[in-house]
């Protein structure tokens, strides 16, 4: 006897629901988040390289004396013939300055300059990188901060053999360092996701977004674009929106070979981590085109998966059916193997130590921490992020 030929339309909402969703959540995954992987995996094709032109690095620092102390000496070794760092120290009290006069004895390639803390802007840390940026001597600029460090000392060189005409932007990532504890392997997936979805977007010819962490413009794409005058009201932006205002497919290109990865320091606490989402999330409302909105679809399309499969068990448990019930097990099971092979493969390309075991865990607290985030936005109303003096 056919077991599902005793259920009503009705019961068969939830197993064939569950199914769709499947199909779509694989197409998710094989398509988009498989991307970067699929590509590094076949044969590179040789570009042609403008040799290697003088760079200027920019590194935005606010009380950091300990990882400036720890990271710099990675970006001021670098193997290549001519650049200059540049740090732009945004008011820190601490003993920032003191690290970077006894580094500048050492290393005469690096300059440092001080933002007062009595300034007041919009966005301090927009007004550092535009300090720094007017102050850098190169066409060429890369971007990271003191938290983070290059995992190569043929970052420079990784990064930058991608200008020849007309490109004028590339975006890079920063991986998450190891770190114990459950909320460090939350904050390494949401990193993985971010990073994954905009190299992989930029890789189909559709960039909409960076990570200042690790990316790299011409100065006069800075200039040509006015800076960032369009979204001077925002605190955060400096790389999102910018990035996304001023990508286009022909001038894009993306970089994540081992040589040009960065790797950033754990963050102390959960409020550090909170406060930068959210200020990010109040930036992508004013993101043109429809990247954010496709994978906000993914994400919904995950929820509605794991709701489908839950209401397939439930029915099929209180109808005695134990076929629906396996059914919906089993199309979990399926997916969460290819969600661990998917994100364990994506993790060890992009040097960031993998979290496989922990997948179903940290995709629930990904959904409950997104729903806080918009919460908290949602309570700041015209204060979200926004229109504030002194802000970061």
């Amino acid at each position: 006897m056919n077991p599902f030929a005793s259920l009503s339309i009705t019961e068969l909402i939830p197993p064939v629901a569950a199914l769709a969703l499947f199909v779509a959540e694989l197409f998710f995954y094989r398509i988009t988040y498989m991307r970067l992987y699929r590509r590094a995996m076949q044969p590179s094709k040789q570009e042609k390289t403008n040799g290697q032109p003088p760079v200027s690095v920019i590194v935005y620092a606010d009380n950091e004396s300990c990882n400036l102390k720890e990271n710099l000496p990675m970006l001021l070794t670098q193997n290549y013939p001519a650049y200059e760092v540049i740090v732009v120290n945004d008011g820190s009290t601490d003993e920032s300055d003191e690290v970077l006069t006894a580094l500048t004895r050492e290393y005469p390639h690096l300059y440092h300059t001080f933002i007062p803390q009595e300034s007041k802007y919009l966005s301090r840390r927009k007004l550092s990188l535009t300090i720094g940026i007017k102050a850098a001597r190169n066409e060429i600029l890369l971007f990271t901060e003191a938290r983070c460090r290059p995992l190569s000392n043929q970052w420079i060189a990784s990064m930058v053999r991608h200008y020849t005409e007309p490109v004028n932007l590339v975006l890079g990532f920063c991986a998450y360092r190891s770190q114990k504890g459950f909320f460090h392997k939350l904050v390494a997936y949401d990193n993985l996701l971010d990073g994954v979805r905009y190299l992989s977007a930029a890789l189909i010819n559709r960039p909409y977004s960076g990570n200042g962490k690790n990316l790299s413009y011409r100065k006069s794409l800075f200039f040509e674009h006015k800076g960032y005058s369009r979204f001077l009201h925002l605190h955060a932006g400096h790389d999102d929106l910018f990035v996304n205002e001023s990508a286009t497919a022909e001038s894009t290109r993306v970089d994540y070979t081992p040589d040009s990865l960065t790797a950033m320091a754990p963050y102390a606490r959960f409020a550090d981590w909170k406060e930068m989402k959210t200020a990010h999330a109040a930036t992508q409302r004013h993101f043109k085109g429809h990247r954010t909105t496709f994978y906000r679809m993914e994400t919904l399309c995950s929820i509605a998966f794991l709701l489908a499969v839950l209401a397939s068990v439930a029915w099929g448990l209180s109808t005695g059916n134990p076929l629906v019930v396996s059914v919906g097990i089993f199309l979990y099971a399926a997916l969460s193997i290819v969600k661990a092979v998917v994100w364990r493969k994506t993790a060890l390309l992009l040097c960031q130590y993998p979290f496989t075991p922990w997948l179903p865990f940290l995709e629930i607290a990904s959904w409950v921490t997104g729903f806080y985030i918009y919460l908290c936005r949602l309570f700041r109303r015209k204060r979200d992020y926004t229109f504030s003096f002194g802000g970061k």
